[in-house]
């Protein structure tokens, strides 16, 4: 790290800005953006630093975000100093004990429902000013499956016929989305992103938070990308989640039937960026590791899929994307 200038201008800043001058310091933790993250011990404490360079990283939103989650009795990082013009942040450690690396058949159930208790949470009271996950957002995403993974990651040279069966599935997947009701949206809550703490979970990579569809960050966590689970297990829990809401005043006119159906349609629009995403990291930033997790990912596409009949010719056409990608 000694031929790294970000981290040079880093450690000065942790030494003369921060005032912290005796400390040890490593990274803590990868992450899919340009953000990084370095862990300092000291004084018998540890400190989380997150270095964002401001030419592709905007900090405003993360402190924003922050302050609305702690606010509302969510356990997050609190910002302890900022540097916007160079990046910096100083926050408070959640630990190290991450959810993917911990999770398993016995204690799923306790570490999920907190998970789901924390986001019925989010849902009923982070009311904010952010921006919308409006059609343009969903079609943008979904078009980096098109793009960075069919035609960069597979070669495939799209027909006309191809091009139009993946407008219509992208069409139909970004309506449903855009029916279900309008709550604060994580963006990315699952596994990687919730930490084992007291209380739990501690929630991090909150900064990309929109107003959005009701389902998303449900099924970020249930069907997450890189840990899965029966899929009957998985509906139980969707069944439970709608019950609790509907308890709380939410979903008054939604049957479960639809909220469930909504929940599905929503995977696949997700799944589908975060294939493309994965493929992107590889070629674009150079990070291979995510593309073990596109099997998995496009797996719920393909299983979930089969049971939409509109669908049917989109799943065909994945499928053989699938297959290409095995070969």
């Amino acid at each position: 790290m000694s031929l790294d200038p970000r981290f040079e201008q880093l450690q000065t800043w942790l030494r003369t800005e921060a005032g912290i001058t005796d400390y040890e310091i490593a990274p803590a933790s990868e992450d899919a953006s340009f953000r990084r993250y370095f862990r300092v011990r000291y004084d018998a404490t540890t400190r989380i630093v997150m270095d964002a360079p401001p030419s592709h990283e905007d900090c405003k939103p993360y402190i924003r975000i922050s302050a609305l989650m702690a606010g509302i009795g969510l356990h997050v990082p609190e910002v302890l100093r900022q540097d916007l013009q160079q990046g910096f942040l100083l926050l408070t450690d959640l630990g190290e004990r991450m959810y993917l690396s911990e999770l398993n058949a016995e204690n799923v159930e306790p570490l999920y429902a907190d998970a789901m208790q924390a986001l019925l949470c989010l849902q009923l009271h982070g009311l904010a000013d952010l921006p919308h996950y409006d059609l343009k957002l969903l079609m943008t995403e979904m078009e980096l499956f098109r793009h960075w993974y069919l035609e960069r990651h597979l070669a495939m040279q799209l027909s006309k016929s191809d091009n139009a069966i993946i407008d219509a599935a992208f069409a139909y997947l970004a309506d449903t989305a855009l029916q279900q009701p309008r709550v604060i949206v994580h963006r990315d809550y699952h596994s990687r992103n919730l930490m084992i703490s007291t209380p739990n979970p501690g929630i991090l990579d909150f900064q990309d938070a929109v107003i959005g569809p009701v389902t998303y960050d449900l099924v970020s966590l249930l069907r997450d990308c890189y840990i899965s689970w029966p899929r009957q297990q998985v509906e139980t829990w969707v069944t439970r989640y709608y019950h609790q809401a509907r308890q709380q005043g939410m979903l008054s006119d939604v049957s479960e039937s639809m909220f469930t159906s909504w929940f599905d349609l929503m995977g696949i629009q997700r799944h589908l960026k975060a294939s493309g995403i994965f493929a992107r990291l590889n070629y674009r930033d150079a990070k291979p590791g995510y593309l073990k997790d596109i099997p998995r990912t496009l797996g719920y596409v393909i299983d979930i899929g089969k049971d939409y009949r509109v669908l049917e010719p989109f799943i065909n056409l994945v499928e053989q994307a699938m297959a290409r990608h095995h070969d």
